[in-house]
């Protein structure tokens, strides 16, 4: 149940797509999940301002999922997201944002219920 959702400001490959979708599959194991459940969205040519400033190579990831993302596991998923980025985007890793949603499992619907 965990969503990776990606937007991403240069254009990409089927090819880099399916290669960031796959590495993203196995960051979640930060969290102790499994690809399994994991979705993801990759928007790219999505435009992205820092500090003013339109950029040619960067990114936004929303990390959501039911339950706590305890600090360290975001430190470590922020790390694996960023180097993921740079090799499959040539993306620097200051010019990623990433947010963390931990959400109540009653929070999270699936399958005409939820998970709480």
């Amino acid at each position: 149940m965990p969503f990776v959702d990606a937007r991403i400001a240069l254009t990409l490959t089927d090819e880099q797509k399916e290669a960031i979708k796959a590495d993203f599959g196995q960051a979640v194991s930060t969290f102790g999940k499994g690809e399994g459940y994991l979705m993801v969205g990759i928007t790219d040519g999505y435009d992205l301002w820092l500090g003013g400033r339109k950029l040619d190579k960067g990114a936004y990831v929303s990390f959501s999922m039911i339950g706590d993302t305890p600090d360290a596991g975001c430190r470590e998923f922020s790390a694996k997201v960023c180097d993921i980025l740079q090799r499959h985007a040539g993306i620097s890793s200051d010019s990623v944002y990433i947010t963390f949603h931990p959400m109540a499992a009653a929070r999270w619907g699936w399958n005409g219920s939820t998970f709480g």
